[in-house]
């Protein structure tokens, strides 16, 4: 039997404006040497222009950690629910705005 007594909890809390969610449907990832930067878009059909809604930076130690934790969800989601289809997708030119110049 596992001891309890030396685990640690954690009270996680939970905003309603947070809770409610941003739809994504395009997510952007960057990286360099100590950060991920991953940029959540929600793109309409046939609209030229797309706003990032959310940007998560994480260390990379944190973003292979979700990357399992991901992987992990998407197994038990597909063996409770079935495959999950990949459709293909037209690639989109994406521009970030101006770029900078030196």
């Amino acid at each position: 039997m596992a001891d309890n007594k030396n685990q640690k909890q954690i009270n996680i809390e939970l905003d309603e404006k947070i809770a409610e969610g941003t739809y994504s449907n395009l997510a952007i990832i960057n990286h360099s040497v100590s950060e991920f930067v991953v940029d959540f878009i929600s793109m309409m059909p046939g609209a030229p222009k797309a706003k990032v809604k959310s940007r998560i930076v994480l260390t990379p130690q944190h973003a292979k950690k979700f990357l399992k934790a991901l992987h992990d969800n998407v197994e038990k989601f597909e063996r409770a629910h079935g495959a999950i289809k990949d459709y293909e997708q037209p690639s989109i030119p994406i521009n970030f705005g101006p770029t900078g110049e030196a």
